[in-house]
């Protein structure tokens, strides 16, 4: 294997960690078989058992590594903003429900002014 070879597989590593590939889907999880397609060769291409492969394959490994922790990372965020959302959305219930009942206490309130004062209208709402 020549140098240029491993250099375009190392090249192609690269835009698929940066999340800008040619060959493969953006998001490809980063495998020797997508590094290899990313790089215009076979599938199964980047053999374990030559040695020229070892940096490369070590390289892929760590990169995979990453994009594992990042994508755990990413579900963790998920994960706390989906609570948080279901919080507000708690909290906002919540609001609207004092909200109806301070009304209705309102209104009740206005029916026992009226019957007081001996009026037959109950203005709702001040014009």
């Amino acid at each position: 294997m020549t140098d240029n070879s491993l250099k375009e597989y190392f090249e192609a590593l690269e835009r698929i960690i940066t999340d800008t590939p040619l060959h493969v889907p953006k998001g490809a999880k980063i495998t020797n078989d997508s590094v290899a397609i990313e790089a215009g060769r076979k599938k199964g291409s980047i053999k374990k058992s030559r040695d020229n492969f070892s940096n490369l394959i070590a390289a892929i490994k760590l990169a995979a590594e990453e994009q594992n922790k990042k994508s755990s990372n990413i579900q963790d965020k998920l994960n706390s903003t989906k609570i948080k959302a279901a919080q507000y959305r708690t909290d906002l219930e919540a609001a609207l429900a004092r909200e109806l009942s301070l009304l209705y206490e309102v209104y009740e309130l206005k029916k026992q002014l009226a019957k007081i004062t001996g009026s037959n209208i109950i203005p709702i709402r001040k014009e």
